[in-house]
């Protein structure tokens, strides 16, 4: 897959372009099915399948002082859209005043002029353009004018709820990262350093865990879930703990992973952690002692959970 940052880096616009637009936050089911549909229709007009995108986030432009936590990092997202099979990934700066392109002048000048779009495909509830002004009904008609084809996919369904990235937000933060990862395909994955907690893991309880800087993705409901994570290539067992560390009475934030059968150095390293199922929720202890042994039973319950997973 071919990735461009800017508009300006597309030198002609592509062969029979089949584009999708959006955000993409989660790179979820219906997203996939999104990517899956313009695969197909390119490959009948022997064309390009092409994901428009932004960078950063629209909310984090047009509403900076509110918190907005994401899914995924922007390279996550890539990563995931091009697992996916798309030919081209075209990812926009989005800037006050790109937002403030009317409707019709982004389908004319950036989908049509510059992408070269033949066929776009959308969800039933796709908006563009300054304040979401258009709509697939405009779609439809510019459709009609400048000769694409708009394909309109249906919602699809978990259980009773449409997915989308604001139910896949509300599941985590309410620590369901089993349904989360029914809406996604996958795991929910978070990504960061590890780095020097307090050190009381191994020299305290005797549980070296590793802790993880918290960047700009969601962090599930506090408590304590089975994780695998992965690292330099490889794909490692643990548990995780959300939270502020009750027992201890600490004021901030961690995240801290334990790894089974582990002993490597990694402080400064990236690793991906992938929620698997929420164990519990936090609790204070009334003793370093009695919170060792909640964690060796999380250990073991995590150990099983993970062994009828294979």
């Amino acid at each position: 897959m071919k990735t461009l940052t800017r508009l300006d880096d597309i030198a002609e616009p592509f062969n029979n372009a089949v584009v999708t637009v959006g955000n993409f936050d989660g790179v979820h089911v219906g997203h996939q099915a999104l990517f899956q549909k313009a695969i197909e229709k390119a490959n009948v007009l022997g064309g390009s399948a092409v994901v428009l995108t932004f960078e950063p986030h629209p909310a984090h432009v047009l509403k900076p002082n509110v918190l907005f936590p994401l899914i995924n990092t922007h390279a996550q997202k890539a990563e995931l859209i091009w697992e996916t099979g798309m030919d081209d990934l075209v990812c926009v700066p989005f800037t006050r005043e790109f937002a403030a392109i009317p409707p019709d002048i982004f389908v004319k000048k950036v989908l049509c002029h510059t992408i070269g779009m033949r066929t776009i495909v959308v969800g039933p509830n796709h908006t563009f353009g300054r304040k979401r002004e258009g709509d697939i009904a405009l779609l439809k008609e510019m459709g009609l004018i400048h000769g694409f084809e708009v394909i309109v996919l249906d919602w699809v369904q978990y259980s009773t709820v449409g997915i989308s990235s604001t139910a896949i937000r509300n599941l985590l933060t309410q620590g369901k990262v089993e349904e989360a990862a029914e809406l996604m395909g996958r795991c929910y994955q978070l990504r960061g350093k590890v780095i020097h907690g307090r050190d009381r893991g191994g020299k305290l309880l005797g549980i070296p865990t590793a802790n993880v800087a918290i960047g700009e993705q969601i962090c599930p409901e506090f408590g304590v879930y089975v994780v695998t994570v992965g690292y330099n290539n490889g794909v490692y067992s643990g548990v995780a703990n959300i939270g502020h560390c009750p027992t201890f009475e600490n004021q901030g934030l961690s995240i801290e992973v334990h790894l089974f059968d582990f002993n490597q150095d990694i402080y400064g390293c990236s690793i991906q952690v992938n929620f698997v199922q929420r164990l519990r929720g936090e609790t204070k202890f009334p003793t370093p002692g009695a919170l060792v042994g909640q964690i060796n039973q999380d250990i073991q319950n995590a150990r099983n959970t993970l062994s009828n997973r294979r």
